[in-house]
């Protein structure tokens, strides 16, 4: 981890984005820092890491930068990184939940759940909940969800699925959605607006070359959208909203993330699986 100098904020925003090391997550550093806020790097990879800061240098000298490094696969490991971003940052302006997965070798973590479930789904929940003390009613929490969206039983985030990775990563966006208003609902006025944002389907990212062996689209459509939905009055009261950017505009999500009882029931097993975490 590095540690750089965060000088006068002034207005300036002091902002988190996992998986920041390439796709939509690094595009979105640059801008940022170009505004003048504190970007929070992280990576799963050392090198990565390091290389996406040093790109993020040369191209912006006075960016103010911190990088952490965190398996977002390993909950233990989320909770850390929770811990040393809280010792380092008594406050966080914006968390932009940013990392996913689709198409990997290994889908058994060591904890023994689903690594698409883990990462997609329970890693941004439980660092979120570890970082709510930092997070003023002010703060935002952008969540990358998605256009694909399946249903799901909550129990299916207790164990390794042996369903083909595009079913389980929709199912994982449809429960990050869910717990998006579900969280938005239990914090009230008195949390960060929690708002799941779609950035756009097929963007040119490494997750979508590697599922779909195609180059995809603009990225800067999907930073564009997550710099707006961190800094802009127009989400300033979009907690528990999803907004489609292939619309692009505020729409109504999976019939399942708008269904009270099934958001609760997801909750539920959400807390039960990252409680010893908290």
């Amino acid at each position: 981890m590095q540690i750089a100098d965060q000088g006068d904020k002034g207005m300036k925003k002091t902002i988190l984005i996992t998986g920041s090391t390439d796709g939509i997550g690094l595009v979105t550093a640059h801008a940022l820092v170009k505004l003048g806020h504190t970007v929070l790097l992280h990576g799963r990879n050392e090198s990565k890491l390091q290389a996406a800061q040093t790109a993020i240098l040369q191209e912006t000298p006075t960016a103010k930068l911190a990088a952490f490094v965190a398996d977002l696969s390993s909950l233990q490991q989320v909770a850390s990184l929770a811990k040393t971003v809280s010792e380092h940052y008594p406050t966080l302006d914006v968390l932009i939940n940013n990392a996913g997965v689709h198409t990997i070798a290994d889908t058994t973590t060591q904890e023994g759940l689903d690594t698409r479930f883990t990462v997609n789904t329970l890693a941004p929940y439980l660092l979120t909940r570890r970082l709510l003390a930092q997070l003023k009613p002010d703060a935002r929490v952008v969540n990358l969800s998605s256009a694909a969206q399946a249903d799901l039983n909550p129990a299916e985030l207790q164990q390794p699925s042996s369903l083909p990775s595009g079913h389980v990563y929709a199912k994982s966006k449809l429960a990050l959605t869910m717990w998006s208003r579900g969280l938005a609902e239990q914090l009230g006025k008195q949390g960060p607006v929690v708002v799941a944002v779609n950035p756009a389907s097929l963007l040119g990212s490494k997750m979508v070359k590697d599922a779909y062996g195609i180059a995809g689209g603009d990225l800067t459509r999907g930073a564009d959208i997550l710099i707006k939905a961190a800094l802009s009055d127009e989400f300033s009261d979009a907690s528990g909203l999803y907004f489609d950017n292939d619309i692009p505009d505020f729409s109504d999500p999976h019939p399942d993330a708008l269904n009270s009882q099934k958001v609760a029931q997801l909750m539920q097993q959400l807390d039960t699986i990252v409680a010893s975490y908290i």
